[in-house]
């Protein structure tokens, strides 16, 4: 004999669950109207869902970058999916977010340790698990960044795609505002460095070499070589160090000199930037 289930019983489930109706009727049918083995039932098969999907791709997904309310310290976190209609769908910016600000607060650097952190009683291992059984696809987390400085500006770009940190040497008037336009600077330009001290050895090598190959292919005598090798290695640092960058917003200034204007002295001291499919 088969157990009725009241719409009212499918609809607490769901509630807490997050699962479609079907689901959560099937759930408490198997569990004979056993709430509590509904919801294990429920967990199991999102367990099912994701050990069957380990091999797919999740590429999507959305960035979240927030910082504490003094400024202090930022965090960024990387949640992916395997599709953009999931990436754009409101309750999985929710749960992203709701990652983000327990990371935040429980000052998380890793993603072992933002897989093991408790968000409203539950572990994020088993809170992924489950909204991959709620959504059908792969979810996880691939990236945790986490800074502290005297000011940390947070930024997201192009609709959860790109996030930055900046990490800024003084507080006070008008350092946040600066703060933002480096940081779109940042996501726009995506600089490899703060400056050249930033910079691997190895692609300094190797950009040296190129242009002591592009220099020879032009004809330019080989007494000129260093010269002229130099001065492209310095077009390179200009280009992709970021205190060096021409500044987005007015060009006739760099950035160093532009965060210059606006506090003597302030600078960038770290920035981190993600981006999806990077």
């Amino acid at each position: 004999m088969s157990i009725k289930i009241s719409a009212s019983e499918v609809n607490k489930l769901r509630q807490q669950t997050g699962a479609g109706m079907m689901d959560c009727k099937k759930a408490l049918v198997e569990a004979n109207g056993d709430f509590d083995a509904a919801v294990d039932y429920l967990r199991k098969k999102g367990a099912k869902v994701a050990a069957s999907r380990q091999d797919r791709e999740s590429n999507e997904g959305v960035i979240i970058a927030k910082a504490t309310a003094d400024g202090k310290n930022g965090v960024m976190i990387e949640v992916n999916c395997e599709t953009d209609f999931v990436a754009k769908n409101a309750d999985f910016i929710a749960f992203a977010e709701s990652l983000a600000d327990a990371a935040l607060e429980q000052e998380v650097k890793d993603i072992d340790s933002a897989k093991n952190m408790e968000v409203n009683g539950s572990k994020v291992s088993d809170l992924l698990l489950d909204q991959t059984g709620k959504i059908g696809e792969k979810i996880d987390i691939s990236n945790i960044e986490y800074v502290s400085s005297e000011r940390v500006v947070p930024y997201i770009h192009g609709n959860y795609r790109i996030g930055v940190l900046v990490c800024l040497s003084q507080d006070g008037e008008n350092v946040e505002d600066a703060g933002k336009d480096v940081a779109m600077q940042i996501a726009a330009m995506n600089p490899l460095a703060i400056d050249k001290s930033g910079i691997d050895q190895a692609i300094i090598d190797r950009e040296l070499e190129i242009a002591k190959e592009q220099i020879r292919a032009e004809g330019k005598p080989e007494n000129l070589l260093e010269k002229i090798a130099q001065g492209k290695l310095n077009r390179f640092f200009k280009d992709n160090t970021l205190l060096q960058q021409d500044f987005v917003k007015d060009s006739s200034k760099n950035v160093s000199q532009f965060l210059d204007s606006v506090s003597k002295g302030l600078t960038v001291t770290d920035f981190k930037r993600l981006q999806l499919e990077a």
